[in-house]
């Protein structure tokens, strides 16, 4: 099927890093009828909301971009929350696209769904094959879940609702919380502290902190104290300390790629596109989304510490844990779908510190 340009598309979760790209690849392409809602407006755990939404609103097509997301630290410790929010959220917005005959879904996961140990590069047929990574589990079997609602949607009722799952993503309006963000954004802001510490620019670092406060503690408070609420993120002025060993493979897809594939899937891909022709079995209708290509977080830290210009050290807390081998992606089903990737890795970590600096210029001159 087709959305004509007056199709009226809720973007669900159109502030973060992906629904707001989707956002402006949508307006670039001339679609004018887009419909968002901030968490204080809607909060998607609530049904009794969601479903006056869904009646008030009546959108054509939906994308479910909406998710409590976080690094490591944050899916160990904060097991219960990620599970039951997500599966919150995923059941109020599918459950009520279906209930208003929404014509078109797409609906973002996490290669996290794929095993620990799944050979690679992973492909869509390597999901529930062995165990997950401990880490994150309880997220992974939340966009597993949600994966499998639409699939399930789809096979007993017609539903056109397709499931794409995004490699690691990173890009503007990206997380750079220093306990909650993914690996890359919160590498940048790690290396851009220690920088600043490293040369003595207090006025750099007290803006950083004004506009992303960490723990409480902002740019008036003294600088012992920023030195002490730093260190225990390993951040000090003469090196910056990483979790884990430095060893694990990832891959990195720029947002808003994911965005230009999202959108892609959302125009050009039906459900029926998504499994083989004649299959008696119908699983795996999920689309990977990615690059294709992988460094190890040691070399993705060595390039960021390059674009910074970090003259400190480098270490690594091999106590901390290190998360899953490698999760390197097959990318052929996009590929035959009709999509490529743009950005490559370099041009994105220069392009992401650039937004990020001038965030902090922005909100520095406007306090």
């Amino acid at each position: 099927m087709t959305l004509d340009k007056q199709a009226k598309i809720y973007v669900a979760g159109h502030r973060g890093l992906v629904g707001s790209a989707i956002w402006n690849n949508l307006e670039q392409r001339g679609y004018t009828r887009l419909v968002g809602r901030t968490h204080s407006e809607l909060d998607l755990l609530d049904a009794v909301a969601v479903r006056q939404f869904f009646d008030e609103e009546r959108p054509d097509a939906v994308v479910l971009a909406a998710a409590h997301v976080g690094g490591i630290m944050a899916n160990l410790h904060y097991r219960a929350d990620f599970i039951y929010q997500n599966l919150q959220i995923q059941q109020n917005v599918i459950g009520e696209s279906f209930r208003h005959d929404v014509a078109k879904l797409l609906f973002l996961g996490s290669t996290c769904i794929y095993p620990r140990l799944a050979p690679q590069p992973m492909t869509e047929e390597a999901l529930l094959t062995s165990p997950l990574e401990y880490t994150n589990e309880p997220y992974a079997i939340a966009k597993i879940a949600g994966l499998k609602m639409c699939e399930s949607f789809a096979l007993q009722y017609g539903c056109n609702y397709v499931a794409v799952m995004p490699t690691n993503l990173y890009g503007p309006n990206d997380n750079f919380h220093l306990e909650r963000s993914h690996v890359l954004p919160a590498m940048i802001r790690k290396v851009y502290l220690a920088k600043c510490l490293n040369e003595g620019d207090w006025a750099a670092v007290r803006a950083d902190i004004d506009l992303r406060p960490v723990e409480g503690t902002d740019g008036k408070a003294t600088e012992k104290e920023i030195l002490d609420k730093l260190a225990k993120y390993g951040i000090t002025p003469e090196a910056v300390t990483l979790w884990g060993t430095g060893s694990p493979l990832r891959e990195f897809l720029w947002s808003e790629d994911m965005a230009d594939a999202s959108v892609h899937v959302l125009l050009n891909v039906d459900f029926s596109d998504t499994y083989p022709a004649g299959a008696t079995e119908i699983r795996n209708c999920h689309i990977n989304v990615g690059t294709g290509k992988e460094l190890t977080i040691r070399e993705l830290a060595g390039k960021v510490v390059d674009e910074i210009g970090f003259k400190g050290e480098l270490r690594w807390d091999a106590s901390k844990p290190d998360g899953t081998p490698r999760k390197l992606i097959d990318v052929s089903k996009l590929h035959r779908l009709g999509w490529h990737h743009k950005v490559e890795i370099d041009e994105g970590i220069h392009r992401l510190y650039q937004w990020y600096r001038q965030g902090i210029c922005i909100n520095h001159q406007t306090t």
